[in-house]
């Protein structure tokens, strides 16, 4: 929004603290949660950094209080998919944030305003303005507003699982041997590795390969396979 017309700007903002349900008293700081890095000195990565951590207390919070029979892993594994930047993203967008952020030329020009960690981070930036312009309560309440429909239909924490504790889990209610994983190849630019890695399970002399942008994603893809194929054949 670096080219609107002030008066364009302010009436989107205020559109933008009604989806919110918070006016500023302070309008400086949401003018910087919402400018990123590129575009002035006066950014919003503070702000990010401090509205990432209020929103890991609160939504934490949250389900402690509404699911008092989850154990740990679970509430972790929720936590972690709530505050995930995929979900910051979607919020980014039922809230229209991602138009109103001021980016800098070389990111206007290359569709940055599109990327979900610059949208994800936005959020957690407007939240870190809140926080300082009306404490926690506002942001706590904020938060709970934008979380409620997620809070009140959340999945299964065992959806949740990534694929190698899901294979791990399999096989121990089976007495199996654990897996045994191995990068079989790594092709592409340092910048832009690909990589194929190979799930064993040593007792069946069975063999998988994955890939993926990482070695994790690769580990990943192995053991979504793998476990596939179990599963498919009871093996």
């Amino acid at each position: 929004m670096a080219d609107v017309d002030p008066r364009q700007r302010a009436a989107a903002r205020a559109g933008l603290e009604k989806r919110l349900g918070h006016v500023f008293d302070n309008r400086a700081l949401l003018a910087q949660a919402l400018t990123h890095r590129s575009a002035s000195a006066n950014h919003n990565e503070r702000l990010e950094f401090l509205g990432d951590g209020v929103l890991n207390f609160v939504i934490a919070a949250a389900l402690f209080e509404n699911n008092p029979r989850a154990a740990e892993g679970d509430l972790s594994r929720l936590r972690a998919a709530l505050v995930r930047e995929k979900t910051l993203a979607a919020i980014a967008d039922e809230i229209a944030l991602g138009d109103l952020l001021v980016l800098g030329p070389g990111e206007h020009t290359t569709g940055s305003r599109r990327r979900a960690s610059i949208r994800a981070d936005g959020v957690e930036a407007v939240l870190g303005a809140i926080y300082c312009d009306a404490g926690f309560e506002a942001t706590r309440q904020v938060i709970l507003g934008l979380y409620a429909s997620r809070l009140a239909d959340l999945p299964s924490a065992d959806t949740l699982k990534d694929a190698k504790t899901q294979l791990q889990e399999w096989l121990q209610a089976r007495a199996r041997e654990r897996p045994v994983y191995e990068v079989v190849r790594v092709t592409g630019a340092d910048h832009d590795q690909h990589f194929v890695a190979r799930c064993r399970l040593d007792d069946i002399d069975l063999a998988i390969e994955g890939e993926g942008g990482g070695r994790r994603k690769a580990e990943q893809d192995a053991a979504r396979r793998m476990l596939a194929k179990l599963e498919q054949e009871k093996q």
